[in-house]
């Protein structure tokens, strides 16, 4: 288990082998993942700045006292009086940062003017974006962090199961919506999203949980996760309400579940990302539906739903134990309905370690 000094210092021989001088976050989830901190988010500038020599945040005053609880880091404050430009130069003059022609790894996810704002005290500086330094730490979780998305994962079983049980004709989609957000509550995790899609929304990928309410032989789809202790779960499992599946259905999910398993057999460390997505989109193609699988195979996930690896018919992102990501094929017929299976790995010494126990089978109503 790293500790918020462990991440410091492994950012800073990061820094070394990608000639990187200095690091710039702002208050978003890289500045929470090596600090601890997650100051208040407005207009006010904020920004962690890390070099070899220190390491300090620029702060308002008005939030220092409640950010120094998550911290221990030295800050420069700053007053709406007096505002940031004095403590930001105090706080590169710290870092040994006022050379001309330093490496500056911004923070991708900060405001445009905190980065504009920090560009314009440094002398010609060299902007890069911070996936080489920070981001390829964080895409390399520890087993703290892989337990805390286990553990999120074990909820999000449950949370899923109970929507597909609660399934009942004349229910809406938000009805569903509802039931899942109360298991998370009641299991101490917080909703993170839901997507419940009845019938042809399902070949939305993206569909927006809405008042269509489910009628007998109908396909469902359920996309949902949660957060519990920091992090994320997200996971899509598919069911039929009614009758027999649909012919095409069966068929259908048949060829997304080979294609989850072909992805899955691939996954190893060494392996290129555009390599697993391949695996999952030769399967789909060889079967016709090549046109319908219409996204990516895979997300990263980890503090954000959303972060690096991709698993992309393009990435060059190289596969290290302890990458953790979605593997999430699926096929779309518009106007009719939509198969995803969607589970989180993590990338072990000798494959993909699936964080869900929940089958991917078709979820029918028991009798």
């Amino acid at each position: 288990m790293y500790t918020f000094k462990d991440r410091l210092s492994r950012l800073r021989t990061r820094m070394q082998e990608t000639g990187t001088d200095l690091v710039a976050l702002g208050p978003t989830s890289h500045m929470a993942w090596l600090s601890g901190a997650d100051p208040h988010g407005d207009e006010r500038p904020v920004l962690l700045l890390i070099s070899q020599t220190h390491a300090g945040f620029l702060m308002p005053a008005l939030n220092a006292n409640s950010v120094r609880q998550a911290t221990d880091l030295p800050f420069e404050t700053w007053t709406d009086e007096n505002g940031p430009a004095q403590a930001l130069t105090t706080l590169l003059a710290a870092c040994d940062a006022t050379a001309p022609g330093l490496t500056v790894a911004i923070d991708e996810a900060m405001r445009a003017d905190f980065a504009l704002l920090l560009l314009d005290a440094m002398d010609a500086p060299v902007r890069r974006f911070s996936d080489t330094t920070l981001g390829a730490l964080r895409a390399m979780k520890d087993e703290s962090e892989i337990k805390a998305l286990k553990d999120c994962a074990r909820v999000n079983d449950a949370a899923s199961m109970a929507g597909f049980e609660a399934l009942k004709p004349g229910m809406t989609e938000r009805d569903i919506a509802r039931v899942i957000a109360d298991h998370y509550k009641a299991n101490g995790a917080k909703p993170e999203f839901t997507i419940v899609a009845f019938g042809a929304n399902g070949a939305y990928p993206h569909h927006h949980t809405g008042d269509t309410v489910l009628e007998q032989n109908m396909a469902v789809l359920i996309d949902t996760g949660c957060r519990l202790n920091g992090y994320p779960s997200d996971m899509t499992r598919c069911g039929w309400f009614g009758d027999a599946p649909d012919e095409e259905f069966l068929q259908v999910t048949s060829i997304v579940e080979e294609a989850v398993q072909a992805a899955l057999a691939t996954v190893r460390p060494g392996v290129i990302a555009r390599d697993i997505d391949k695996a999952a989109r030769d399967v789909i193609t060889a079967a016709g539906y090549g046109d319908a699988f219409i996204h990516r195979t895979g997300h990263g996930l980890g503090i954000d739903i959303h972060e690096p690896p991709y698993i992309t018919a393009t990435s060059e992102a190289v596969m290290q134990a302890g990458n953790v990501f979605s593997i999430e094929p699926g096929i779309y017929l518009e106007g009719r309905f939509g198969v995803r299976l969607e589970d989180i790995v993590t990338v072990t010494d000798t494959g993909a370690d699936v964080l869900s126990s929940l089958p991917r089978t078709i979820w029918t109503p028991s009798a």
